[in-house]
């Protein structure tokens, strides 16, 4: 075990070697360049068909090669990489499926480093701190893990621990991906657009390094919920046990969604009904919204209470933004169409106005609309099978939309939900909770 430790400890420090990083993704963006080049090369002979082969086989490789290299980096490259599979609009699906596995890619590091950690930043030794405190994570991530601990008063906490050094990589590592992601030229969206994407994204990295943050969000986010919803349960936060580097919060259990799919219909309802308002309110009310809907962010009791954990990632909304969706919202609903494509527009997600049939526009909103305004099988998830059957008919106008800063994480975080309420299997008649979140006549 000692020996693996150590492995595991040194594999950890030379991956956060600002050298050794910057050597990684420099190999990562030449290999990957080469390849293009070589691509296009063979391909100057070939008909559209070959290309096409061509094409997706090397984007699958580009796709490979940049997960098991940002895999390799714990620390900030790899969470870089993680907000870039959260973002997997604007690349191939070829190239999104498989950076998409770095949300699940965190293995722990050795126990030492993090006591260390928490010792330097509370000031104290560990178990002076702590009447105890679990060696063994119970969670890992990319940018830190979580360990079971108790206060010396008793109180079962849970404590949220940053790699060390890993916010010092922050920006250096997000330019050498960007570059590579530029030079390898699979970003689907013009310079202007991915400059507003990658602001927002080292926003957003930086935001979750600093635990500081995170713990206002959950100090917001609790009041705002407990106002409205006292099933919706948000961890307190030990203010005096958390700094910029550690944040301690009470231990709040609950079961898994793979567990509360089992309970009683009524039940999985009740939960069902209370994620999409939470959702809702966030959105439309406090125009602040926990956006990563990821299961394991979530936990269940039969009461149909809620937990909602991790609050490193939020998203601001500004008025005018929030007007545009509820507007956007209604005219969905009256099919106005001209009305809609004004507020896509003003959202920055339409390219050009009058170029999608009406015909396909009225499909997409039967589809889009249907399992908030009947009574819907989350189970039978008809909605989503007879969308894949749209899209064929619409792959040739689809450049008519683009991914937009404004709505990429509303979108992602309304579409992570409603997975959740399938694997729930919630089978229920949501129209009246859409009514409530956004009247159909809005001043």
């Amino acid at each position: 075990m000692k020996n693996r430790y150590a492995k595991v400890s040194n594999m950890a420090k030379n991956a956060s070697s600002p050298s050794r990083r910057f050597m990684k993704l420099a190999g990562m963006t030449a290999s990957i360049a080469t390849k293009t080049v070589s691509n296009s090369i063979r391909n100057l002979t070939a008909d559209d068909e070959q290309k096409l082969a061509s094409k997706t086989k090397l984007f699958q490789d580009i796709g490979i090669q940049i997960a098991d290299t940002l895999g390799e980096m714990k620390g900030a490259v790899m969470k870089v990489g993680q907000i870039a599979s959260q973002y997997k609009d604007i690349f191939p699906p070829e190239v999104a499926k498989a950076i998409a596995k770095l949300q699940r890619q965190a293995p722990a590091v050795p126990f030492s480093a993090i006591q260390q950690q928490v010792e330097k930043e509370l000031g104290k030794p560990l178990l002076q701190a702590f009447q105890s405190f679990d060696q063994q994570p119970f969670a890992a991530a990319s940018i830190g893990q979580v360990h079971r601990a108790v206060l010396p008063d008793g109180q079962e906490v849970v404590v949220k621990v940053q790699y060390p050094g890993v916010d010092e990589a922050c920006e250096s590592d997000l330019k050498q991906v960007r570059l590579a992601l530029r030079l390898m030229g699979v970003i689907k969206i013009d310079k202007k657009l991915q400059d507003q994407l990658f602001t927002e994204i080292q926003d957003s990295l930086s935001d979750e390094l600093n635990y500081e943050i995170e713990a206002q969000n959950l100090e917001v986010f609790k009041t705002f919920h407990q106002q409205l919803d006292n099933k919706i349960i948000i961890p307190t936060v030990y203010k005096n046990y958390s700094s910029r580097r550690i944040l301690t919060l009470s231990l709040e259990r609950g079961d898994s969604i793979e567990t509360a799919s089992t309970w009683p219909l009524e039940t999985r309802n009740q939960i069902g009904r209370r994620l999409i308002r939470a959702l809702g309110q966030e959105i439309f009310y406090l125009k602040r919204f926990h956006c990563d809907p990821h299961p394991g962010n979530f936990a269940f009791r039969e009461d149909g209470t809620v937990i909602i954990y991790d609050f490193g990632g939020v998203k601001t909304l500004s008025s005018d933004i929030v007007s545009h969706f509820k507007h956007l919202v209604q005219a969905a609903r009256q099919q106005d169409i001209t009305a809609i494509e004004n507020h896509l527009d003003a959202l920055h997600s339409l390219s050009d106005k009058g170029l999608f049939p009406e015909e396909l526009y009225l499909q997409w909103l039967e589809v889009l609309l249907r399992p908030l305004t009947t009574h819907y099988d989350f189970a039978e998830n008809s909605a989503h099978h007879d969308g894949v059957t749209l899209v064929k008919k619409s792959l040739k106008y689809w450049d008519v939309f683009k991914p937009s800063p404004d709505t990429l994480m509303v979108n992602r975080t309304i579409s992570g939900h409603y997975w959740n309420l399938i694997h729930l299997k919630v089978h229920d008649d949501l129209s009246d909770l859409f009514e409530e979140l956004v009247p159909t006549t809005i001043n």
